[in-house]
Order: C-alpha cells, then sequence, then structure tokens
C-alpha cells in the first residue's frame, strides 16, 4: 500500500468504535469547475509526496534518562523535529525532588505510535518547564504564567513533529498539562493525583488531530473514505467528498488511524500498477486527492486583463477612502509572533507542504496573477484555526487600540515564482483591522516586500522574514505586492488573518478618530519625502531598489524605516496603475507607459 506517510509500525489494536472521527464540513464558498482531472499518476506523486520525513521511522521508544539539551530530541536535515515528544521532568535519583509519581504517572500512559516519551532534566527542563525548579526566567514571546504556583506539580508538554529547532522549547497553550492542587493531594482511586486529567489531555491533545480532504479527481462522483480499525476487520466507512475546494471535508481522527480511499463503485482508488492509496494519521492534515483544475488551458498575453486591471484598480481608490476612521499614524506597522505560535504554524507548514493544492480563482478578479504563474493553498483545519486565533486577537487588539473579535482567516496561501498581487483594499464589513503572517519562504533572488500605502498616499515597503506579522488597516489602507517574486523556486507562505471590533457598528468607518489614532498626513510638517527622505546609495535606479529596502533614513522618525526606495507617492487611481505598470516584469508590455514617475503626479523624485 502506498500511504501518507509510510514510517514505522503502525498498532492495530481494538479501539472503541466513538474513537474513530468527528466530522465537520469545511465550505470555503469556492465555485466548483467544470473541468475535470483525472490523473493518476499526479494522485500516486502528491499522496506518496506528503511524508514528512521520507523514509525516517516514527518511534515510540521512550528515554529511560533525562535529556539535558533540546539539541538531543532528534531533527531531520532540515532542522525540524523529527517526532512528536511528550517531555516531563525526570526524576533525579541523585537529589529527593519528589517527581517519582509524576514519572511513573507519565509511564502508565499507553504507548502511542508517533510519540516518544522524554524525560527533561537540565537546561532542557529550565527551558520547557522555567518554573519548575523555582526559577524566575522569562522568555521573551512565550506567553506564560510566570508565577511559581506550578512548582513541583507535575507537569507535561508535547513537542511538534515538524518544529523547527529555533522554536522547539515552545509549545502552545493547550500543549500543556499541569497538575492541579486538588489532583496533587487527591487519594481518589478514579483520579489518583490527576491520572484521569492528564490521560484526557493526551487523548484529547496529544493524539487527536483534524483531517481535511478534497476531491480534485472525480467531478461527477462522490469518493469515499474507510477507517481500517484493524487488519481483521472490514473497513468502516467514515466519509464522502464531492468535487472541489468549496466541498472539503473535515474530521477528527487519532494518531496512528489509517483510513484508504475507494470511488463510487466501492473500489479502492489505484494508479496504473494497482496500487492502493491510503494514508495514516500522523499529524493535522489537508489532502488534495487527485490535482486541481489548471486555471486556463491557453497561453494569454501579457496585456490580456489590462483593460479589467484598470478599472479594478480605479474601483480600489475610490474604495479605500470610504472609511474615515483610523486605528494607527500609518496604517500598518510589523510586529513578530509569539514563539509558540509561530511553532505550531510552522510545523503544520512543514508537516504538510508536499499537500499544497492550486488555489481556485474563477470569477474572482484579477488580485493575483493567476492566469501568468499557479497560486497554491493549504487550507487550515477548524480546529487549528481556533487555536492560533486565541492568540492572535490579543496581539490586534492591543495594536488597534480596541477590544477585536476575529472574523476571516485565509490560507496558507502560497505564491510562488512571478507571482504578482494587484493594490487593493479588503472588505469593509469584516476585515477592519487585519495581519499578514509569512509562515515560510525560500529560494528568493530578492526579497518580496509588501508594500502598503500609508493614509497619506506615501509607499512603505516591508520586507518580512519567518515569523514576521504586519498589521494593517486592511479596508482602508491599499496594500499589494506589485512587484513579481523573483526566483526560480521561489516560494512564500502567508496567512492571512482579519478581524473588526467587538461590538462594532454597521457604520464605524464614519466614526471619529480618537486621541492617539489620528493619521500622518502630508499637513502635519512632514513635508514633500523627496527632500526629507534619503536613499541609500547602492540605488541608483529602478533595477537596483531591492537593495534599499528598510534603508531609506527620512528626517521625520514618525515615517519608520519602510519608506520603498522610489519614494513614490500615490494622488490618484492612474498613480496605482502607473506603479503596477512599472513594476511589471521585462518584457512585458502593458500600452503606453512612461517609467519617469514624475510624469504621472509630479510627487516622486527621479529615478
Amino acid at each position: 500500500m502506498l500511504h501518507v506517510a509510510v514510517v514505522g509500525s503502525r498498532p492495530r489494536r481494538k479501539e472503541k468504535k466513538n474513537e474513530s472521527c468527528r466530522i465537520r464540513r469545511h465550505d470555503h464558498g469556492m465555485m466548483i469547475y467544470a473541468t475535470m482531472m483525472l490523473s493518476f499518476f499526479c494522485l500516486s506523486f502528491k499522496l506518496s509526496a506528503a511524508v514528512a520525513v521520507a523514509g525516517e521511522s516514527i518511534s515510540t521508544e521512550r528515554t529511560t534518562e533525562g535529556l539535558s539539551s533540546l539539541e538531543d530530541l532528534g531533527f531531520d536535515e532540515n532542522g525540524k523535529l523529527a517526532s512528536y515528544h511528550l517531555v516531563y521532568p525526570a526524576d533525579d535519583n541523585d537529589n529527593d525532588n519528589g517527581n517519582d509519581e509524576c514519572v511513573a504517572m507519565m509511564l502508565k500512559l499507553e504507548e502511542q505510535y508517533g510519540i516518544v516519551k522524554t524525560a527533561l532534566t537540565g537546561e532542557a527542563l529550565d527551558f520547557v518547564f522555567p518554573n519548575w525548579n523555582n526559577s524566575n526566567s522569562n522568555r521573551d514571546g512565550d506567553k506564560m504564567n510566570n508565577s511559581n504556583s506550578d512548582e513541583k506539580k507535575c507537569v507535561a508538554a508535547v513537542l511538534e513533529r515538524g518544529t523547527d529547532r529555533s522554536v522547539v522549547g515552545y509549545p502552545m497553550p493547550n500543549k500543556r498539562w499541569s497538575q492541579t492542587e486538588t489532583e496533587k493531594e487527591s487519594n481518589d482511586d478514579s483520579n489518583k493525583n490527576g491520572m484521569k486529567s492528564l490521560s484526557d489531555w493526551y487523548f484529547r491533545d496529544c493524539r487527536a488531530f483534524e483531517i481535511c480532504l478534497m476531491n480534485y479527481l472525480d467531478q461527477k462522483n462522490e469518493l469515499k473514505v474507510y477507517w481500517v480499525r484493524s487488519e481483521d476487520e472490514d473497513p468502516i466507512y467514515t466519509i464522502s467528498i464531492k468535487f472541489g475546494e468549496r466541498n472539503t471535508k473535515c474530521f477528527t481522527s487519532y494518531m496512528g488511524h489509517h483510513f484508504i480511499i475507494k470511488d463510487y463503485l466501492e473500489q479502492p482508488i489505484a494508479d496504473d500498477n494497482y496500487t492502493d492509496f491510503s494514508f495514516t494519521v500522523e499529524y493535522p492534515l489537508i489532502l488534495g486527492i487527485g490535482e486541481a483544475p489548471q486555471h486556463t488551458r491557453t497561453t494569454l498575453p501579457s496585456n490580456h486583463y489590462d483593460g479589467t486591471i484598470d478599472r479594478t484598480l480605479r474601483a480600489e481608490w475610490d474604495r479605500h477612502h470610504v472609511p474615515q476612521r483610523t486605528f494607527s499614524s500609518l496604517g500598518f506597522s510589523k510586529g513578530r509572533l509569539p514563539n509558540d505560535v509561530f511553532g505550531s504554524m510552522g510545523a503544520f507548514f512543514y508537516n504538510n507542504r508536499h499537500n499544497k493544492h492550486r488555489e481556485e480563482w474563477s470569477g474572482k478578479g484579477v488580485f493575483v496573477n493567476w492566469w501568468q504563474t499557479d497560486v497554491f493553498m493549504l487550507q487550515i483545519p477548524w480546529s487549528l484555526k481556533q487555536i492560533w486565533q486565541m492568540r492572535l486577537v490579543d496581539l490586534v487588539s492591543k495594536w488597534a487600540g480596541v477590544p477585536c473579535e476575529q472574523t476571516v482567516m485565509y490560507g496558507l496561501r502560497q505564491y510562488e515564482a512571478g507571482a504578482r498581487l494587484l493594490t487593493h483594499v479588503d472588505r469593509l464589513s469584516t476585515h477592519v483591522v487585519s495581519l499578514i503572517v509569512n509562515v515560510a519562504q525560500g529560494g528568493l533572488d530578492q526579497e518580496w516586500p509588501v508594500e502598503v500605502f500609508d493614509h497619506a498616499g506615501r509607499l512603505h515597503e516591508v520586507v518580512m522574514e519567518p515569523g514576521d506579522i504586519v498589521y494593517y488597516e486592511s479596508a482602508k489602507n491599499l496594500h499589494s505586492r506589485n512587484r513579481p517574486l523573483v526566483g526560480e523556486h521561489a516560494y512564500y507562505t502567508n496567512l492571512f488573518t482579519h478581524y473588526r471590533p467587538t461590538g462594532m457598528d454597521a457604520m464605524w468607518y464614519k466614526s471619529p478618530t480618537p486621541e492617539g489614532r489620528q493619521p500622518l498626513l502630508d499637513g502635519d510638517d512632514i513635508g514633500d519625502i523627496k527632500q526629507s527622505c534619503k536613499k541609500p546609495p547602492q540605488v541608483t535606479g529602478k533595477k537596483t531598489e531591492y537593495l534599499g529596502y528598510g534603508k531609506v533614513r527620512c528626517k521625520d522618525r514618525r515615517l519608520g524605516h519602510n519608506i520603498s526606495p522610489s519614494l513614490f507617492v500615490a494622488k490618484g487611481p492612474d498613480d496605482l496603475i502607473h506603479w503596477w505598470k512599472r513594476t511589471s516584469p521585462e518584457g512585458e508590455h502593458h500600452g503606453d507607459y512612461d517609467d519617469d514617475i514624475n510624469n504621472v503626479s509630479s510627487q516622486n523624485s527621479e529615478l
């Protein structure tokens, strides 16, 4: 059999039927394509490529001696954690640390496929559980309660497979367990020292994963998914999947559970070699069966959508003037994810990086140049979205200065070589303030900045690294990535998450801006940036502007360090059109175009 992950041995124990799965529907409202792609070769490749660490065996062995360094946990060739680890304080036989009962509780937990039990000591223990040894240490970016209330209580955490080495010691809050004071003193046989709550946590937050599947194989008929509970039992029907992204089905299953996929005739799907297709649950999984349809079957000229782009940019210019209320002086700011959130997002991407599917763009406009280069998606399971949102909403509320509520989380979207994103603003009712999160990137020949026009139309180009976030007023501030993504094998993977003030009135955009949140406009003693801002000497023209990202220095420090090396300012819709043409790849022709920015708005310096 061909598995999503052909690793290790999989236990086939008799399990309770209620452990099999919990089903929920995942509907993004995308349109179903009329085109069917029946490519068994591509199906075989995608399913087999889903192995996060090909050829590695997933161990269930436990360390009998405590590890003093997190570097000894075991990382793959890319510096990612190779297995899940259940970690807890070791019992130090040389010192009476009172942890023998805690270790015994951990060892009582059932050996689980894919999870290594690992006792920690020394620096590793202090890092993951900084309060356990009555330490007052704190770590930037980790949202923990640093009181000593957990001192000497039994504690445990799960470190996620696929987590980058740099953040491996920062598990998310739901991946931590701590014995309560009541449990510590309890002699109740049904929950001796908290064993029941430990077991429940281990089962719910460590072994259970949400799985999301898409049918890109058969447009007319549903695919059927069956759970193979044991070798000697008939597979158990789980879900049916209709064609297309909008019909994605998600369900909760458990680590080590094995599934097979059958067609509408109840026959296992097979390639030309009659190999059955199946997968084993080893992490939160997003998987497309088959290949998403191509956007177009013919090569279009580079100016095919010029008229549509022109009309779109003019409409976006008008839309961005609707909101009068602002939340920040420039309309954006750069920040950084907490380490635990970045570790969780990075692990999900890494484990699923081979499972991307072509994003459906039919009828959705020209905001992404999908007709020139493919744009891919990795949908996020619902439960994982909720966990991330609990952390991110606090960040955006603090930045916006008002309590916010989440409306939409979108992604992960993966751009690849040649991708461009047209200047636009977002939905007025739901995308009041937003976050861009860069989860991963690689293969870039040049930085690929996000472009944000501030409240006075000044262009800022913000370079992001994995783990960076950009806050922005997405319904008001025009934003884009007009410069193409450069690099033969370049990829750039982002998460987008949107918010509005809690209890927001439908007419929020007409409300007055409170003190301290006023926009920084031209009349605020800023002056003309071509006179007050200085480009670095390595920027000698348009072709070298990428060398100046983040290096422009302005006399007024309120402008920050991200003013575009082009010193471009948009004063009208024609400027947006000009910027799109100016940043087009060499060789593309888009009608009349003068390379001199001054001829458009007379607001910008020479190149």
